[in-house]
């Protein structure tokens, strides 16, 4: 049947969306009538997730929605209405709440599909542990419960904050709603309970009590949600603690925070902690013994999938010994100690209808495959990457023939994969339906820009031909520019609520907005610009706007290097940088010298450890352009950057740089970082006269000469547990 709805006092009526009609065969009244209906679709859907806390579908399908849209608009821009509500993207998804910061970061953990991925990850505990075959290493097991993290932090027994995951650093004060959680003590029971305790977990909705409740919203009339998930993240987000109340959440508790002493040594003794407090913990979890328990496990898990009363999307292995855990530490956000084995992906087939290239933040070139829409796991997908130019023609990376050797051509019927939340991709063509008029795809030799500058393959480290293409135009390609944008306000770096695609888009296009430091310049212009009687904003929604953007002035060292966006130097780079210089001056003066070549400079650079050649090239061609001082000098004179956190250890190694060199027999040279790292010390990949400590072991050759050229204090692998045990 067709859908009918009301827009400006108009009835619109258009057929089911699924399949749609592919783009480029659209006629201007079809594009017309369709642009209206998503606009309404999308507004709708806007304030089911951000105004009214109840999402209806999810998140992958409104993105479907509004690419769908995009594409329209890009066909025919005459249909462009700038800020309708339903690009209001960057409104924040738990508006009014109070923000916590999380004594301890909630951390994501790294994905497993298969066997050997497992195998990887056990083995590579084993050789961080220097453990041989034979030792045993026990694992606990759980479901992975998809629903919605929760922190809940306990003072003397007694509930005083509940906080969402957020983006792991800060998240939603939403205490007053897990209040009305019965599975949520107010108190906790028996005795050794620490003074500070933080108890982690999942907030969820069985899929009876989900059935149920929509039941109950359809007979009052009200929204009808999409899924258990959804239903559970919009339930706890309510504004009125009653609400949730009326809502049937419950809470798993596996995990912990920050805790002022720790009442068990292992995992699964937690869970029988937890279990005691008064907590609900999942009745599957077992403890493993082997490689071959934890997959059996999986095994079994994945078949009473379909009968259990929740959603989950795969198993959860924890190393149980909580000292092991420690001594594993992590590496980037994830934990080392800790994998989540994903269930199998699913999989579709659909048409390819076309190839398209995005130019990335670094001029990096990515083909998007846009395909005839086609559900995959409850999902639209019409969008998939393509990687790159040899993936394309059925090469891997490596050299290595892929699919057999079938190219991908447009016009193809291809099998495409998704797992989990990764991006959809193509995995196979099916040669068979392959048409007459299938086209090869020509990578283009020149960029889609205005400038149409060249396109050139980066070499590898080895300085062979790599597979991935990029733009030579640097920051005189508007591509480039605008993904540097983007990336800037995003929530990894300044985080900035209110400035969404469209939003900054728009900003880019009138020039109002051409570099970072003009976002914090727009109030001050604003008299000239007038934001306000632009179509889609108002007095309110400016004033919000100038608001999240004065709230993100000041910014931790780390996040300021990450927002600068130079190549090679991500997240876990730029925090390495942060703990390194400390500062943002001392930084800014050591990257200044790296760019004139400056000779100590560049080795104390390279010292730092998880630094190597490539990112100091990087950081060398960044500041070694005028341009780009330009954009850090105007940019630091509008915001405060703090300086990276001191250790807070009080061990006798915090804050001394320590270099390991030769076999350590004790435990192996990743624990030794790690632990040295821990306890707030700088580890380093080279001796210099800035180094405090050097620890030796059997074979320890030119960093030892230059420990002892130096005058550096040296110590063996004994002597160093000594220090750091005292």
């Amino acid at each position: 049947m067709p859908r009918k709805i009301v827009k400006d006092g108009k009835t619109i009526t258009r057929a089911p969306t699924a399949p749609f009609v592919n783009v480029a065969r659209l006629t201007e009244k079809q594009a017309k009538a369709e642009h209206e209906w998503l606009s309404a679709e999308l507004k709708k859907h806007s304030e089911a997730y951000y105004i009214k806390d109840s999402p209806t579908i999810s998140d992958a399908e409104y993105d479907a929605l509004r690419s769908r849209y995009r594409g329209i608009e890009e066909r025919f821009p005459e249909l462009v209405d700038l800020f309708t509500e339903s690009y209001q993207v960057g409104a924040a998804p738990a508006r009014g709440f109070r923000k916590v910061r999380h004594a301890l970061p909630m951390l994501s953990l790294e994905n497993a599909f298969t066997k050997d991925n497992v195998l990887d990850f056990v083995n590579g505990i084993r050789r961080f542990l220097k453990f041989n075959e034979s030792d045993r290493i026990d694992f606990s097991a759980e479901p992975k419960i998809d629903g919605l993290s929760m922190s809940l932090r306990y003072e003397a027994g007694e509930l005083v904050t509940a906080a969402t995951r957020g983006d792991g650093a800060v998240g939603e004060d939403v205490t007053a709603n897990i209040r009305t959680l019965e599975d949520v003590p107010q108190k906790l029971k028996g005795r050794n309970i620490p003074d500070i305790c933080e108890v982690r977990g999942e907030v969820y909705m069985t899929k009876k009590a989900f059935l149920a409740l929509n039941e109950r919203q359809k007979a009052a009339g009200d929204t009808i949600f999409a899924n258990p998930r959804n239903s559970a993240a919009g339930s706890l987000r309510q504004k009125d603690p009653t609400i949730t109340a009326s809502r049937p959440l419950g809470f798993f508790a596996y995990a912990w925070g920050q805790m002022s002493a720790m009442p068990e040594d292992t995992q699964s003794g937690m869970i029988g902690w937890f279990e005691r407090c008064g907590f609900k913990t999942n009745p599957l979890t077992k403890l493993c013994h082997s490689v071959e328990e934890l997959l059996a496990f999986h095994h079994a898990i994945e078949e009473q999938r379909a009968r259990l009363d929740y959603d989950i999307d795969g198993v959860v292995y924890k190393v149980d010994r909580i000292d092991w855990q420690e001594r594993l530490g992590f590496i980037s956000r994830r934990p080392r100690w800790a994998i989540a084995h994903k269930f199998p992906a699913e999989q579709a087939m659909t048409v390819l209808r076309d190839i398209e290239i995005q130019v990335g933040r670094t001029g990096s070139f990515t083909p998007v495959g846009k395909l005839e829409p086609v559900g995959v796991g409850g999902v639209i997908v019409q969008n998939v990457t393509l990687h790159n130019e040899d993936y394309i023609k059925g090469i891997g990376n490596k050299g290595e023939v892929l699919r057999e050797g079938r190219d991908i051509r447009i016009g193809d019927t291809v099998v495409i994969q998704r797992a989990g939340d990764v991006i959809p991709q193509v995995v196979d063509v099916v040669l068979d339906k392959r048409p007459k008029s299938a086209r090869e795809f020509h990578f283009p030799k020149t960029c889609p820009c205005p400038l149409h500058t060249d396109v050139v393959r980066e070499e590898t480290a080895t300085g062979d031909e790599g597979s991935r293409a990029r733009c030579t135009g640097e920051f005189a390609c508007p591509y480039q520019k605008i993904e540097h944008l983007k990336l800037f306000v995003s929530r990894r770096a300044f985080d900035i609520d209110g400035l969404g695609e469209k939003q900054l888009q728009y900003f880019f296009d009138e020039g109002w907005v051409k570099e970072p430091a003009d976002i914090f310049t727009l109030e001050k212009r604003n008299s000239k610009l007038k934001l306000e009687e632009i179509e889609g904003y108002g007095a309110t929604s400016v004033r919000n706007l100038f608001g999240a953007i004065e709230s993100r002035r000041r910014i931790a060292l780390e996040r300021f290097i990450f927002a600068l966006g130079m190549r090679h130097v991500g997240e876990t780079t730029a925090l390495a940088l942060a703990r390194g210089y400390g500062s943002w001056d001392a930084f800014h003066d050591a990257c200044l010298k790296v760019a004139k070549g400056d000779e100590e400079a560049i080795a104390d650079m390279d010292a730092l450890d998880q630094i190597g050649d490539t990112v100091i090239k990087s950081i060398a061609d960044y500041f070694g352009e005028s341009h780009n001082r330009g954009i850090v000098e105007r940019l630091t004179k509008e915001v405060e950057i703090v300086d990276a956190e001191k250790p807070k250890s009080n061990s006798a190694v915090a804050g001394k740089t320590v270099v390991f060199t030769g076999s350590l027999e004790k435990m192996t040279r990743d624990e030794a970082k790690a632990t040295a790292e821990r306890l707030g010390a700088k580890v380093s990949g080279s001796v210099s006269k800035k180094t405090d400590l050097v620890v030796a072991g059997p074979g320890a050759g030119s960093k030892l000469a230059d420990a002892n050229k130096h005058g550096v204090k040296v110590l063996t692998e004994d002597e160093w547990l000594k220090l750091i045990a005292e």
